[in-house]
């Protein structure tokens, strides 16, 4: 029941207290902030992207985000200094794999032979394992360098460890 004094009375007659009115639900909840929903995203991105300058790359690396579930990865936190990728490559060949950093980020990729190129000879009855060449990339910190890359075995691991400053680093005067 709404009623426009704020009070109401219940099933048993009685009265109760400040009901909700239809006014007091119309009312701006957050003054002039603007709701938007999922539908609304690309006019708010737009809205962004004209009142913001020297942020395109930023915006760039949002836009082209994509979902990759290929090749499968862990990341390894193995302390406050050191990282670790581990990259799970079934059936590539350490010539096949190349790793590199650029422009901030950490490239693997591997490259496969195509179709044409392997012998008509072989006849698959069954092909689970996925050896398609592929491209993936994960960003760094600007105090993050890779220390050791290593393939064997079909797995791929990377070592990433933190640039600390010397004036950083922990000095033991007294041992």
């Amino acid at each position: 029941m709404l009623v426009s004094q704020g009070y109401g009375i219940n099933i048993c007659g009685c009265r109760k207290g400040p009901q909700l009115t239809l006014a007091y639900l119309r009312r701006p909840i957050m003054g002039k902030i603007q709701r938007y929903r999922s539908a609304d995203l690309p006019a708010l991105m737009d809205k962004i992207f004209t009142n913001s300058l020297g942020l395109d790359d930023y915006f760039d690396s949002f836009n082209s985000m994509e979902a990759q579930n290929y090749p499968p990865y862990n990341i390894v936190h193995v302390n406050n200094h050191e990282s670790r990728l581990e990259v799970a490559l079934a059936g590539f060949k350490k010539d096949e794999v190349n790793v590199y950093t650029e422009y901030g980020k950490l490239h693997v990729e591997g490259s496969k032979p195509t179709k044409e190129d392997i012998s008509t000879e072989e006849q698959f009855f069954h092909r689970g394992l996925a050896q398609r060449s592929f491209k993936r990339s994960w960003a760094v910190a600007e105090d993050t360098k890779v220390t050791d890359v290593t393939f064997e075995d079909g797995l791929l691991v990377v070592k990433l460890g933190k640039v600390i400053p010397e004036h950083h680093a922990r000095k033991d005067y007294l041992t």
